[in-house]
């Protein structure tokens, strides 16, 4: 049976499991932490950067999505160096890619727009890339706007833990890395696709959108990843 620890967060103290992570201690008890790479029920990559804490005794900033909690251990969620460092890889996936709002299918419904609202970025300091993207509109159902994708790897990892089908992978580096299927094929080639649309639904902006969406009608169901792996760890 796993132990159970404590942990204090922003100096209040939780009772948490041996095994989990900041991030679910801090969600399992209310305490906001920001994440667009994070899903629950995927593995947790660490990517996006946004969920960055202090630890006391630690001399630099931790993903608390990967950071094992432990007993005893002081956490803080807020601070000006958070906040700076939150706002600053927020800038940068802004400025990495085109990330047009007002004409974009997710507009009202997207994690990156509501991020910036919640963190305050309302501006950024840095000069758009404004890389010329291609859109992948090959799948008879739905669509791949690169322009929008911020490589958070969501669809990646559901289509791989969830589905089983590894349709999707991530290649190159830096800045030329892009999202792609079967070894950078059209997606309405790959044919381990089983077009079962998970990708779409946990993609959190308008980059993997269904067909036929105009400017805010695409909404997202991203809570099934949790009920799926909750019945499969607990089947009727």
């Amino acid at each position: 049976m796993a132990q159970k620890i404590s942990i204090r967060i922003d100096s209040q103290l939780f009772a948490a499991t041996e095994g989990q992570t900041i991030f679910q201690v801090a969600q399992a008890n209310g305490v906001y932490i920001p994440s667009l790479c994070y899903l629950d029920g995927l593995s947790a990559p660490g990517s996006c950067r946004l969920c960055l804490v202090e630890v006391e005794g630690v001399g630099r900033l931790l993903p608390a999505c990967t950071t094992p909690a432990q007993n005893g251990m002081a956490v803080k969620t807020k601070s000006d160096v958070l906040s700076h460092n939150r706002k600053m890889a927020l800038e940068l996936l802004f400025v990495e890619r085109n990330h047009i709002c007002a004409v974009c299918v997710s507009n009202g419904h997207c994690e990156l727009q509501s991020l910036a609202q919640t963190l305050g970025v309302t501006h950024v300091n840095h000069a758009y890339n404004f890389p010329r993207l291609k859109v992948d509109v090959s799948h008879p159902r739905w669509v791949l706007d690169h322009n929008r994708c911020i490589l958070c790897s969501r669809c990646v990892r559901v289509c791989a833990e969830i589905e089983g089908a590894h349709v999707w992978d991530i290649s190159a580096r830096g800045i030329n890395s892009m999202l792609v299927a079967e070894l950078n094929k059209p997606w309405g080639e790959a044919a381990s696709c089983t077009s079962c649309g998970k990708c779409v639904q946990v993609c959190p902006t308008g980059a993997l959108a269904e067909k036929g969406r105009a400017v805010e009608e695409m909404t997202k169901r991203r809570g099934f990843v949790t009920t799926l792996v909750a019945n499969r760890r607990n089947p009727a």
